[in-house]
């Protein structure tokens, strides 16, 4: 009885310990919950902006709680999926909240599961998940990156709807209507897909995943100053397409998120509720653009590049932790041009087509020749271009200028999240992390600062500095 008494006061004591941690969450939420604003975009009740629209998103359902057990089985009803469903997920994310879903919607129908052994987001892969799902009906992922992207895609393909629940904020890629797929020849892409019907995360779940991947996914919102200096540059320079809706909508959240740094590294729910927020827009900006450059750019490129050719150098670290040193990389040579107030002077672009051959292969480096035609300037190009830099730098200058976050703060808050810093952290080899800044530019038809210091001739001499 005695233990039966004592047993009751630890439970009361915790129900209030519990308690105060939730008022506590609750009050570092944003007004309204942790899907204001996301709540009037999915609803098509914000406006954008830029055409004066209500905003149209190909969502239906996007919750953000700081726990979402016992709630599974009617989110998934409400999506009118079907009444057989298929859980796709790993061994990892089954452990996280696969089983639990599972579980949940048994209340619903049968519930069926492809459980991938340590799967690739490729294209076989995709084939093969295709022919595991040919009978199945409700199609729900569970997991992040890989499994999302290679359940996104395969739905899309076949014409069925998903829903996802997350277990880990590693990546902006919930929202997002592109999946990152590896092809045939080992080139790694975003293609054309469909964002899911229903996307949720626990906030429980997704703060006590292993910390590496909120530190992933907190890079992957970091690159906002980097990639929207190179974009905002390339719209200057080239008359490429431009929109500030993804940075309108996430400013505010972005500013809340770098406050709670620390808080990623030590799996704080509320830090963990910003990330998901961030994240989350960055996705829904795609929607908005149609593109991924408002949180693509160079950094991006440098770690599409170790992912494509690292081959048995590849130390096995996620495409966000990469990115994270990268955006160090690109804010110092960003930096290096922001610091100058005389223009760039450029030079007619030399890549040659037979190293890229020996580095990527034959079949890649001709596809990627074709794709970067459009950056690849002649003698006649680029001297309009020097005309075109000489005129605008003074303002393009000012106008880049507020879009920075300093590097030493960068750095600061990227460490504070548990993130690698240098390519030393993420060990991958320091040879192939200068050879990835010099020559990812050849992968992608994207503008950034790299091609200007690359044709402006002194972007391996930056690059040998880098480590």
């Amino acid at each position: 009885m005695l233990l039966s008494i004592v047993s009751n006061r630890r439970n009361k004591t915790g129900d209030r310990v519990e308690t105060a941690q939730k008022l506590h969450r609750a009050a570092e939420a944003p007004e309204g919950g942790w899907t204001a604003l996301i709540d009037d975009i999915v609803a098509g009740r914000w406006t954008n902006p830029e055409t004066g629209k209500p905003a149209s998103v190909p969502y239906e359902s996007i919750v953000i709680e700081d726990s979402l057990d016992g709630a599974e089985a009617k989110l998934i009803a409400d999506l009118k999926l079907g009444e057989r469903f298929t859980i796709v997920a790993d061994h990892d994310t089954w452990d996280a909240m696969g089983a639990r879903v599972a579980t949940a919607l048994g209340r619903l129908g049968p519930v069926g599961a492809v459980v991938l052994d340590h799967p690739h987001a490729d294209m076989a892969t995709a084939a093969a998940l295709q022919e595991k799902l040919a009978g199945a009906e409700g199609v729900i992922a569970v997991g992040s990156g890989t499994v999302n992207d290679l359940t996104k895609f395969v739905t899309g393909r076949t014409g069925r709807r998903y829903a996802v629940f997350a277990t880990a904020a590693s990546m902006n890629g919930y929202t997002s209507t592109t999946a990152s797929m590896t092809l045939e020849n080992g080139l790694k892409v975003s293609l054309p897909s469909q964002g899911p019907a229903g996307f949720f995360a626990d906030l429980g779940v997704t703060a006590a995943a292993p910390k590496h991947l909120s530190a992933a996914g907190f890079a992957d919102c970091l690159v906002r100053s980097v990639a929207q200096i190179d974009w905002w540059m390339s719209h200057r320079l080239l008359g490429s397409a431009y929109s500030a809706v993804p940075y309108i909508i996430q400013e505010r959240d972005e500013a809340e998120l770098n406050a709670r740094a620390a808080g990623i590294a030590s799996g704080d729910i509320a830090a963990n509720g910003y990330l998901h927020r961030v994240l989350t827009m960055c996705g829904l900006g795609v929607s908005f653009t149609g593109m991924s450059n408002h949180g693509s750019m160079g950094e991006h490129q440098v770690s599409h590049y170790i992912d494509c050719f690292a081959g048995d150098r590849h130390p096995g670290t996620l495409h966000g932790q990469q990115v994270g040193v990268a955006s160090l990389t690109m804010a110092r040579l960003q930096r290096r041009f922001l610091d100058s107030e005389t223009a760039p002077q450029i030079k007619p672009t030399r890549i040659d087509p037979a190293a890229m051959g020996r580095r990527m292969g034959a079949e890649i480096a001709a596809q990627c020749y074709r794709e970067i035609q459009p950056k690849v300037f002649d003698e006649r190009a680029a001297a309009a271009m020097n005309d075109k830099l000489a005129a605008l730098w003074p303002t393009l200058r000012r106008e880049l200028e507020p879009m920075a976050i300093p590097v030493a703060e960068m750095k600061r808050l990227l460490r504070d999240a548990g993130g690698a810093l240098t390519a030393a952290d993420l060990g991958v080899p320091t040879d192939f992390y200068r050879e990835a800044v010099v020559h990812c530019r050849e992968m992608r038809n994207r503008f950034s600062f790299l091609d200007i210091a690359a044709d402006a001739g002194w972007l391996e001499d930056f690059a040998a500095g880098e480590a």
